[in-house]
């Protein structure tokens, strides 16, 4: 198994909009083949930042997850929402394993 570890760096002024986009993801991602731990946000220090952890069995299957994902039209809208309120400044991923 491997996990997905989004990173964020966020608008703290668009907090609401973040949250909105989190919010809608956890059955497009399900429907695509990933199992969602969860969105992050800070419950104290840096306000800037979240995360979101998705697993899936290998990388083969993330692969057939994000083709999916592209196809899907409410992944589609909510990514274009998040673009159109700037909540979202930089994205990164980084593939983890279990110890």
């Amino acid at each position: 198994m491997i996990t997905c570890c989004i990173q964020y760096r966020i608008d703290p002024w668009k907090l609401e909009d973040f949250e909105r986009y989190a919010k809608a993801w956890p059955p497009v991602i399900e429907r695509c083949g990933g199992d969602l731990t969860g969105y992050y946000l800070p419950k104290e220090g840096e306000n800037n930042f979240a995360l979101a952890l998705i697993n899936f069995a290998s990388l083969a299957d993330y692969e057939k997850y994000r083709e999916r994902l592209a196809a899907d039209v409410e992944a589609v809208e909510n990514i274009r929402q998040m673009k159109e309120s700037g909540c979202i400044l930089v994205e990164s991923r980084s593939f983890l394993r279990k110890v």
